[in-house]
């Protein structure tokens, strides 16, 4: 029964791939006949680099939740199915962030790994460690559980509010081990404001957002470390990682350098704030030449994806609670527009976490 809901699932992948690659429909048939022998034979199958190259990049195009998918065909592909040592799999990740940041101008990227073969602890590449203190948490309080499980470890943290964490992966099942970050590797962007000083904020964040516990499923075989990433549109960090009250809170104190008068919600203080420090992050990343986009810019590509999908005649699918922009969502197209929610195959999951 397993064989045969996989091998249903690997010819509908195989059958669309090779009709979008434009590939040779006799080539379609034999390749079909492979797999199938090879599933019959083993339970599983292995994906060409072509196969594996395009199912990422279908994945990408199918993710509901993700506005940036107009860009679904540029991703680079990294196949690191070969990796098979602690050594191996650092430098396929430390390659990827090398390739992925680019200097600044990021490249979207994906490092697949050999299925069941690895497993990443890190929620991204590249994060920021959260402490449990008194009161409100040093740094960034959505890695208060990671930090800690890293630190049992044996990781020691300086204990500021910006300490990139370590990269932990595990292979085959054995014991975890993590790699600090050199400083070198992590490109990181100063926050400030072209007109306020936001000095007294401290504030930094890193290039490039590297999601790596999700697993990629194609056609069939699930691959559950395959860390992909794009580029950051500023409201994720203006509006979600520095304004969300359970993240850096950062909106009073920006309310504090912009001498706000914060006695009443009726002054829309909140809403001044968040814009300016939404400013900032853009202000800044632009300043340093890393790539980052707004999110009127982002809705407009989004726009032109839509497009794009009904000219090949495909299901424009979407997670509406997603697409939208945390700042001014109303003013995009996507907020007066309604989606289906519909999951196509090839995509990537949530998975349980390894800790």
């Amino acid at each position: 029964m397993e064989n045969e809901k996989r091998i249903k699932k690997a010819i509908t992948f195989l059958e669309q791939a090779f009709y979008e690659l434009e590939k040779d429909p006799d080539k379609l048939q034999r390749r079909k006949r492979d797999v199938i022998h090879e599933i019959n034979t083993t339970g599983t199958y292995t994906h060409t680099y072509e196969e594996l190259s395009h199912g990422a990049k279908m994945a990408w195009r199918n993710s509901n939740k993700c506005i940036g998918r107009l860009f679904w065909n540029t991703l680079t592909v990294f196949d690191a199915r070969i990796a098979d040592t602690e050594e191996e799999v650092t430098e396929a990740l430390f390659h990827h962030i090398r390739t992925a940041t680019n200097a600044g101008k990021i490249r979207p990227t994906i490092t697949i790994f050999k299925p069941e073969k690895v497993r990443i602890w890190n929620h991204q590449l590249i994060r920021f460690a959260g402490y449990e203190a008194e009161g409100d948490a040093i740094g960034d309080p959505d890695s208060v559980a990671f930090t800690k499980q890293v630190m049992e470890l044996g990781w020691k943290g300086e204990g500021t509010p910006f300490d990139v964490l370590p990269l932990v992966f595990q292979i085959e099942g054995n014991d975890p081990v993590w790699i600090d970050l050199p400083s070198k590797e992590v490109l990181q962007v100063t926050i400030d404001h072209p007109e306020y000083d936001f000095t007294p904020l401290h504030a930094k964040w890193y290039a490039v957002p590297i999601i790596s516990d999700m697993c990629l499923e194609i056609g069939g075989v699930d691959y559950k470390a395959a860390p992909f990433n794009g580029w950051y549109m500023g409201t994720e960090i203006g509006a979600r990682n520095f304004a969300d009250t359970e993240r850096y809170n950062l909106i009073p104190e920006v309310a504090k350098i912009m001498d706000l008068d914060i006695s009443s919600n009726a002054t829309l203080w909140k809403d001044r704030a968040l814009v300016e420090l939404n400013r900032a992050v853009l202000y800044s990343y632009h300043k340093e030449g890393v790539s980052i986009v707004d999110h009127h810019t982002a809705a407009k590509q989004f726009h032109k994806f839509e497009q794009n999908e009904v000219k090949a005649e495909r299901d424009v699918t979407g997670n509406w609670t997603w697409l939208i922009p945390p700042v001014s969502p109303a003013t995009t197209h996507i907020f007066h527009k309604p989606y289906r929610d519909k999951i196509s195959s090839p995509n990537y999951f949530y998975q349980e976490k390894p800790y």
